[in-house]
């Protein structure tokens, strides 16, 4: 007998981290979900983890940065056909480390009005529009 899959609901923080006006982007492995596709850095969040520890986490595993500052910009929830997402995005301050890509293949400052022009993962295209109109979700 055949079990019906139950839809996945997925919680996960992005990380908007700014220097001189751009917005530091990463490409995901070619064998990744999305794979090719930009993203911004951040991750899925761990049961009973906090929002802010969970970026700090993926942070430092996927960049090897520290950071401070976290300030809530916003949310987005989107749905695929097989389950849901909720991101809560936050803007951070890098404190101590250089970017690298860790757990992607590169690593890209970008200016906002610019994103558009990169390939993202459907669930970032109303970030990305806010971004570029510089309000927040």
């Amino acid at each position: 007998m055949l079990r019906e899959q139950r839809p996945k609901h997925l919680h996960a923080a992005i990380a908007l981290i700014e220097r001189r006006g751009r917005l530091l982007i990463c490409r995901r492995r070619a064998d990744d979900s999305f794979g090719g596709c930009w993203e911004f850095p951040g991750g899925k969040r761990e049961p009973r983890e906090s929002w802010e520890a969970c970026v700090r986490r993926e942070l430092k595993e996927e960049l090897g940065v520290l950071v401070n500052a976290l300030q809530r910009y916003g949310h987005i929830r989107y749905r695929y056909s097989r389950g849901s997402i909720f991101f809560r995005v936050y803007r951070c301050a890098i404190v101590r480390g250089t970017p690298r890509p860790l757990a992607s293949t590169a690593l890209r400052w970008v200016h906002p009005r610019r994103l558009s022009r990169y390939r993202f993962p459907p669930a970032n295209r109303r970030l990305i529009a806010l971004l570029a109109s510089k309000r927040a979700p």
